[in-house]
């Protein structure tokens, strides 16, 4: 079994997801969550969150959890809703496995505030290579 330093090691090499600044807080059984501590950078010219952090982290979020135990798993597609404007500077992105077939699995990912107000919702149609 990996350790939770293990894991972040492995994906320390998704070098846009960290250099957006994910971090890899839990993993569990394809499961994982993602924090987020928004900055100015991650903010388009009118001031909100750029939707594209939101889809980082759920992206990231989604990775880790089809990945890290067995490698081999990308996205086929992925659909997102934003669904509100978070309310605190940290942001989770959390995952929670709907099917997992033979070469097809479904994911879907939240994306909350620290509060637990919704802000996203991703889901990830996802490919075993291996």
């Amino acid at each position: 079994m990996k350790t939770i330093e293990e894991i972040r090691e492995f994906f320390s090499h998704d070098l846009y997801a960290y250099d957006t600044g994910a971090y890899i807080e839990e993993v569990g059984d394809r499961y994982a969550k993602i924090s987020l501590t928004l900055t100015e950078r991650h903010r388009n010219a009118v001031g909100g969150v750029m939707g594209g952090v939101y889809f980082t982290i759920a992206d990231f979020a989604f990775a880790v959890a089809s990945n890290w135990q067995e490698p081999g798993t990308v996205s086929l597609d992925s659909d997102i809703s934003f669904i509100g404007v978070p309310s605190t500077d940290k942001i989770y992105a959390e995952t929670e496995l709907v099917k997992d077939g033979r070469s097809v699995c479904t994911y879907i990912v939240r994306v909350n505030d620290s509060t637990g107000k919704p802000l996203a919702v991703v889901k990830t149609v996802g490919f075993h290579k291996t």
